[in-house]
């Protein structure tokens, strides 16, 4: 005997999106409404998503309305996430800089080509300082 056929009704779409909305998984949603997992998806498609979409779209006018009235936690939040702020550690001082170290801090750059008279300047400091270290000296200035 065949199984007989689900019938969609606007309560079942109602209750999809409000269920889909609360974040409950499509399995569970499912099991409540009374059909496959499946049937679910194929049935239901547009209110599954817009169940989700609709939820998020509230919290995060919530969380911005938060924010705005200074919650600071939810002003990191929103940075963090939606501005793709990042927390580091602050720079700390380079070693031998300012300390009254006998040895200067020498930084070498790359050559990017645009500069030749900056080019040289920089290849003199690195290949006196070297000079001045061997044992610091890169592999492949080394002699």
């Amino acid at each position: 005997m065949a199984r007989p056929a689900f019938v969609v009704t606007d309560a079942l779409r109602e209750k999809v999106q409000y269920l889909a909305g609360l974040g409950v998984p499509q399995d569970d949603i499912a099991k409540i409404i009374g059909c496959a997992p499946k049937t679910l998806r194929k049935r239901f498609r547009e209110e599954l998503d817009r169940g989700v979409a609709e939820a998020n779209a509230m919290v995060a006018g919530y969380l911005f309305n938060s924010a705005k009235q200074g919650n600071v936690s939810a002003q990191i939040f929103w940075l963090k996430t939606r501005a793709h702020w990042r927390e580091g550690a602050a720079p700390g001082p380079i070693s031998g800089a300012n300390t009254g170290a006998s040895s200067p801090v020498v930084l070498i750059l790359p050559d990017n080509g645009r500069d030749p008279e900056l080019t040289q300047v920089l290849r003199d400091a690195q290949s006196k300082y070297f000079a001045e270290n061997q044992r610091r000296q890169p592999r492949e200035l080394r002699p």
